[in-house]
């Protein structure tokens, strides 16, 4: 059992002396010196609190009792300046390594004292209220290392995050370990999903989670986010001139489209430098170009783009994608990938999203509706079955209702009795959305006979496709 000495007098020892009346702590020893008012503050069949009556001012009364008992923490929470400063001396003279918690209201009184915890009642009523401004996180301070490393973030209606699966986002640097709904706490699964109105506990670095937490507090229409914030696009120099520049402008269009996003141009397998000169030319402060002159070092630039740019999404061809050692390098940032198609994004009219799996299709639901928003293209949820059966896709059809009614933004909902991939062929001018999955990225001959949507999603050249990433 640890001995703890309060010296305790005016009305912040009365608060103070009332919650250790509420204590469930039974390992501690409590020796309060405090006057009668606030020992009628504390419960009567409390047993492991011993009253006592001496001046803290009092070298001789202090070390008397110090030399009976022997103390871990001293608690010094004196109204007057000048008793508190004595006390606090008598309390050194008589030993110089006991813990002393020391409560002041005095800008002016500094102590240099490892064994010495100075609380500046101001500064902390100051933190109390700056907690309490719209739009602050709460860090928790007493727990780790007190620097914002655990942080409680609210869940605003419109978020970025919000209608996510906790494994759907990218979080290498920092964890959900917890939310808080409807008064009830839920350790998260990578299958649980964030909603409105949610209370996350997030574990991380402090600078990042300050980070997330604006990234939070972004509502719809900011596509990439949650993911990142700018467009990265990996152009292979070997291919025409033509080709080259058209997905550039491909990629600048879209980066115009996209709210307060830069595009950052990596140009890769160098076999002409009058070329790289052209694209350098597009420079500007939206825009930057940067080169691999070795190919040896492709994914090494790659890593260090993604470590300083805020990267959100990929831009790159099918033939790029295609390549086993690009597809699992780029798959491992779960970042959203943008494939280029035969159709460019500038003519497209119409998002295409394909019905599949219940936690796909909600994981990536509230990407479609910004992309879908901030490109202004109509939405079309498409059922397509060959048996006609519908019964198992009512929960997702529901979900996309709610929330197209929750962002004011229509979705269009297509029933039809047909092969998928033949309908989706037979479409013009539309980007064609869906969920990044192993499924995806595991390209094999035996695809061709399988009755699996995705096995068949990369063998579409027509359209440009939107790959964004569910939990793997």
């Amino acid at each position: 059992m640890k001995n703890v000495l309060i010296l305790a007098n005016g009305d912040m020892a009365k608060h103070f002396v009332k919650w250790l009346g509420k204590s469930r702590i039974y390992s501690n020893q409590y020796y309060i010196n405090c006057c009668q008012e606030n020992r009628e503050c504390l419960s009567a069949t409390i047993d492991n609190i011993t009253y006592i009556d001496i001046d803290p001012t009092s070298y001789l009364r202090v070390k008397t009792l110090m030399e009976k008992v022997e103390f871990s923490t001293i608690f010094v929470v004196l109204e007057d300046k000048l008793e508190a400063k004595f006390t606090y001396k008598n309390i050194r003279f008589i030993d110089k390594k006991v813990f002393i918690v020391f409560v002041s209201k005095w800008d002016d009184l500094n102590f240099d004292d490892e064994n010495l915890n100075l609380l500046n009642i101001n500064e902390v009523m100051a933190s109390s209220l700056y907690e309490n401004l719209p739009n602050v996180p709460l860090i928790a301070k007493n727990i780790g290392l007190g620097k914002g490393e655990i942080m409680e973030i609210l869940i605003p209606l419109g978020s970025s995050f919000a209608f996510r699966h906790v494994g759907a986002i990218s979080h290498r640097k920092w964890k959900i370990v917890a939310i808080y709904r409807q008064e009830k706490q839920i350790f998260p699964t990578n299958n649980t999903m964030i909603k409105p109105n949610d209370r996350l506990i997030l574990i991380g670095n402090p600078l990042v989670l300050e980070e997330v937490y604006k990234r939070i507090n972004l509502r719809q229409g900011v596509f990439p986010e949650p993911f990142g914030k700018n467009l990265y696009i990996l152009v292979d120099m070997r291919e025409k001139r033509e080709d080259v520049l058209s997905q550039i402008n491909e990629a600048i269009f879209l980066s115009n489209k996209l709210v307060k996003t830069k595009l950052f141009i990596r140009l890769i397998n160098i076999v002409d430098i009058d070329k790289i000169k052209e694209i350098k030319n597009l420079q500007n402060d939206n825009i930057e170009v940067l080169v691999t002159y070795n190919d040896k070092e492709i994914f090494q630039d790659i890593d260090f783009d993604m470590s300083q740019y805020e990267i959100g999404l990929f831009m790159l061809t099918q033939n790029i994608f295609k390549k086993r050692s690009y597809k699992e390098h780029i798959g491992f940032f779960k970042r959203p990938i943008y494939i280029f198609g035969e159709e460019r994004l500038y003519n497209i009219h119409k998002a295409v999203l394909l019905m599949g799996e219940e936690l796909e299709m909600e994981s990536l639901s509230t990407s479609v509706f910004d992309v879908s928003e901030s490109l202004k293209l109509e939405l079309s949820l498409c059922d397509y079955n060959p048996e006609g059966d519908f019964e198992e896709t009512k929960k997702i059809i529901d979900h996309y209702e709610t929330l197209s009614r929750l962002y004011s933004f229509k979705v269009n909902i297509e029933k039809k009795r047909a092969n998928p991939i033949k309908e989706l062929l037979a479409k013009d001018s539309v980007l064609h959305i869906a969920p990044y999955s192993k499924e995806i990225s595991n390209v094999s001959w035996l695809n061709f006979f399988s009755t699996r949507l995705s096995k068949h999603i990369l063998s579409i050249h027509k359209h440009p496709l939107l790959l964004i990433p569910v939990e793997w």
